[in-house]
């Protein structure tokens, strides 16, 4: 299968074995959680950015993990992919808001060929962000916004694998869902509408 890049930045082109190696330990293994009582009520949500421009907030769990996520993308790209997995996994269980995170792990599922394990992880990412936003938003929701990035990373990753799992109406969904948060389309999925759509 193709890994479809969902972004430039950190882009996840290391040769991935089918199975994975015994856990690690990691220096975050032995931290305690830092998350304060009741924060697990905060959730993600929106905020006006500009004029007609909105941007997630991310709730302090992400905030607070931003050190550990670099620290995840210095391992992936130094092909240390085991140990980043291990890593996402524990910050989904301290913060399982962490749409980046979701994102990640897709993109490495996919480099394994696990489209199922894609689709969730995408998924997962892609839900978060239609909570937060609701079915509309008066406005849009650009990725040139750091803070909402990981969300159409993760639309884009999600419309791949639904399409290639033979869901094409929900694939088409998402693109649709995408392009409505920003019409400028800087991931370039708007072709896959037409090519999508002709597909009978």
């Amino acid at each position: 299968m193709t890994v479809v890049p969902t972004q430039s930045h950190t882009r996840i082109s290391t040769p991935l074995s089918p199975k994975r190696k015994p856990p690690k330990a990691t220096g975050n293994q032995q931290r305690q959680a830092s998350s304060a009582p009741g924060e697990a009520a905060s959730k993600l949500s929106i905020a006006r950015h500009g004029a007609g421009e909105w941007k997630l907030v991310h709730p302090r769990c992400v905030r607070e993990r931003e050190e550990d996520m670099a620290e995840v993308r210095r391992m992936l790209e130094e092909g240390e992919v085991d140990v980043a997995v291990d890593e996402l996994r524990w910050l989904l269980d301290e913060c399982g808001d962490l749409i980046e995170a979701h994102r990640l792990l897709g993109e490495i599922a996919l480099g394994d060929d696990d489209l199922l394990l894609a689709r969730g992880h995408f998924g997962y990412g892609f839900q978060l962000g239609r909570a937060a936003t609701g079915p509309t938003v008066d406005g849009t929701l650009p990725y040139h916004l750091p803070e909402n990035a990981a969300l159409h990373e993760s639309a884009k990753g999600l419309a791949w694998c639904l399409h290639a799992m033979g869901r094409r109406k929900l694939a088409l969904e998402v693109v649709q869902q995408s392009l409505a948060w920003d019409p400028q389309d800087p991931l370039g999925i708007a072709p896959w509408l037409d090519q999508w759509q002709s597909e009978e």
